[in-house]
């Protein structure tokens, strides 16, 4: 397994079935535990990483999103957790989660518009903007409590 291939696939975590997207989403959960600012940097982090290795595994050819790249799931799950309301617990994880699989899944706009875009970006970005999604109904949810 390549350098980029590890990154894409988080340590070859996006080969495990069923739904290797979900897994991919799983992984960074325990992130939660070191708080908001760890995960913010941890998600540009993640999302730059994956940028450049999903930008040299499409250069191979093949598939334009194969499934078993998950990094961009890991990016926008650290994302929404980011946003995570103060004393809610794994409650307030679930709630990241769930919000982020749906909003990754359902593809509502502007997910559904970043998801038809070509490349390393289109990749990236839909998750992404499916975690800043999720994040932004956390922080209101937050708010509201």
């Amino acid at each position: 397994m390549t350098g980029a291939h590890a990154v894409a696939t988080l340590g070859g975590i996006g080969r495990l079935k069923p739904a290797p997207g979900t897994w991919g989403s799983l992984v960074v959960l325990p992130a939660a535990l070191l708080g908001p600012l760890a995960c913010v940097v941890l998600a540009v982090a993640v999302a730059l990483a994956g940028w450049a290795a999903v930008r040299s595994v499409l250069a191979e050819g093949g598939e334009q999103d194969p499934g078993w790249i998950v990094v961009d799931e890991a990016a926008g799950m650290l994302l929404a957790l980011v946003a995570t309301p103060a004393g809610w617990g794994w409650l307030g994880v679930a709630a990241a989660f769930a919000l982020f699989r749906f909003f990754d899944i359902v593809k509502p706009w502007p997910v559904s518009w970043a998801d038809g875009l070509h490349g390393a970006t289109g990749v990236m970005l839909d998750d992404v903007i499916a975690g800043a999604m999720a994040g932004a109904l956390l922080l209101l949810a937050g708010g509201l409590w």
